[in-house]
Parts: C-alpha cells; sequence; structure tokens
C-alpha cells in the first residue's frame, strides 16, 4: 500500500510554515511514501511565480517523494496561464486554487480558463473550500459540472462550518472527491460513498496547519475495511494522479 498525502503547504505562511526538509521527516516518521506540496497561502494571491519555482525546488530535490501543485491567481488572464505552463514544464502535476484567498467566485467564471488549462494538461484541480460565500462544496459542485471530463479536490471538505455539505457535493458531482482532513469520515463516508469503497475519498494532512499524525489515525483507526482504507490513504489520488 502506498500512502499519498494530497495536501501540504511549504514555505513561510503567516501563521505557520513549514521547510520541505521538515515535511520528508516527517514522511520518514510516520511512513507516508509521497506528498503533494502546495506554495504557503501568501503565494497564491501575488508572488506566484517564486511560489511555484519553491515549490518546484523541493520536488526535484526529493527523489520523486514530493509533487508540486501550481498556483496562479486567475486575475492575471493569459498570464496566469503562462505561468501555469512554466509551472508544468518544471514538473507540476496538479492546480491549486483558493477562491478566498485569490479573490474570485467560484461561481464567476473568473477561474475557467485555468481549470481548462489544468484538464488539457491531465492534472486535477483542487479547491480549497469552507470560507462563505465565495469557497463553498457546493459551489465546486456547480463548477465541476461545467467540467464533467475534470477531477476536482473538495480541499478540506468545506472544513469547519460546511463540511456536512460534504456528501451533498460528492452526490451532486460524480468527479469531486473529498477530503478527508479535519472530516469525520466514519459518517460521511457512509453518506458519501454508500457503496463503500472509498473511491471517492483522498487522504491530506493540510500540514503545518493539520497534524499529520492525528489525520493520518483519522483513516487508520476508522472502522474501515482495508479496501477501503487503501483507498483513502492513497488508491484514489493514485489514480486521479496516474502514478
Amino acid at each position: 500500500m502506498t500512502v499519498l498525502d494530497g495536501h501540504v503547504m511549504l514555505g513561510q505562511g503567516r501563521d505557520a510554515s513549514l521547510t520541505a526538509e521538515q515535511v520528508l521527516a516527517t514522511m520518514d516518521r510516520l511512513a507516508i511514501d509521497r506528498s503533494l506540496v502546495s506554495p504557503a497561502e501568501g503565494y497564491l494571491p501575488v508572488r506566484n511565480r517564486e511560489g511555484n519555482e519553491l515549490v518546484a525546488a523541493a520536488a526535484a530535490s526529493s527523489a520523486g517523494r514530493l509533487l508540486a501543485y501550481a498556483v496562479a491567481t486567475p486575475w492575471l488572464g493569459a498570464e496566469a496561464i503562462e505561468e501555469l505552463k512554466r509551472a508544468r514544464d518544471a514538473g507540476a502535476v496538479a492546480l491549486k486554487l483558493d477562491s478566498a484567498l485569490q479573490g474570485f467566485d467560484l461561481l464567476d467564471g473568473q477561474a475557467e480558463p485555468l481549470v481548462a488549462f489544468a484538464l488539457e494538461s491531465g492534472w486535477p484541480v483542487y479547491v480549497r473550500t469552507g470560507t462563505p460565500p465565495h469557497a463553498l462544496p457546493l459551489q465546486l459542485a456547480w463548477l465541476a459540472a461545467r467540467f464533467p471530463e475534470g477531477s476536482f479536490l473538495l480541499g478540506k471538505a468545506g472544513a469547519t462550518d460546511f463540511s456536512h455539505d460534504g456528501p451533498a457535493t460528492l452526490a451532486a458531482a460524480p468527479n469531486v472527491y473529498a477530503d478527508s482532513v479535519y472530516v469525520e469520515w466514519p459518517t460521511a463516508l457512509a453518506a458519501a460513498d454508500p457503496e463503500g469503497t472509498g473511491g471517492r475519498v483522498f487522504f491530506s494532512t493540510d500540514a503545518p496547519f493539520g497534524d499529520p499524525a492525528i489525520e493520518l489515525a483519522r483513516v487508520t483507526e476508522a472502522p474501515y475495511g482495508p479496501d477501503v482504507r487503501d483507498a483513502i490513504l492513497g488508491g484514489t489520488l493514485a489514480r486521479l494522479l496516474e502514478l
């Protein structure tokens, strides 16, 4: 079984920071095989290239254990697409959007050119949710319906105030996959994935904001069968990333 952490943030953040060396040490301690790394929140609205170069360098020096997200603010228009092209050439494997930090609405079409580029590149799209009024799970369901051929990661699954919308979002959009972080998934999984396969949920620690040991235990100690556990811990994301 491969354990794949779907979201970690690298760099100097406003409230917490994390280096690649710290991430790799935690992965060694907890037997996490690979992690998707995003630039810290300050690189999402501005300084996109600096953030993309940070995670690209970390991934390139990790012997394949770190995989890079690409970020670009939709307000840059054509420049955002060019930045994503540079990130793709440097090895990025997924797009990350944060409408609250980047100042757009998931329903206003602003990010759709970036999403279209991600789909052309074979990338899943991670979208952080949980901040009203413009970064909510059910809004992501609408965006995902606009791009039925894409795969969308329900970042933070609406935590904390909107986590109850996670199952409804997955039911409304079959191409949305829910984050395990912060969510009591024994109950939510039963509602979102009644067949019990785990194929609609992916594991993440959201480090440095989430505690990796706690988030890992949230999945490993839940009353799932081994197939469900393996799907959540790595199988779902490995399939979406074609690893």
